[in-house]
């Protein structure tokens, strides 16, 4: 895995998410009061893009179904979603907002 620049720290609002296309994949950014974090944008329980939810706290939320998940460890935190997300490990240069792919 490398890291690979994504985005701007300007592009992602506090308390909100932003995906960026990286290849084949959609990550989405999440801004938990100035800390970043990456999650695979697709939900496992029926594949509907996570960025369109809320962001509450560290819980992301699948705005189909409702299901939620802890964007620093992927962990289901409500159904109808069993399986954890995918999470990648993040980093800031500067105002370059860099995930390991």
């Amino acid at each position: 895995m490398a890291f690979v620049k994504v985005g701007k720290v300007s592009e992602v609002e506090p308390g909100k998410s932003k995906v960026y296309e990286v290849g084949d994949r959609y990550v989405a950014v999440c801004n938990v009061s100035g800390n970043f974090y990456a999650v695979d944008d697709l939900c496992t329980h029926d594949e509907g893009s996570l960025d369109q939810g809320d962001l509450d706290g560290f819980e992301i939320e699948c705005p189909r179904h409702m299901a939620r998940f802890d964007v620093r460890t992927g962990e289901v935190k409500a159904l109808p979603a069993v399986v954890p997300i995918e999470v990648f490990e993040v980093r800031v240069e500067g105002d370059d907002i860099e995930v390991d792919l």
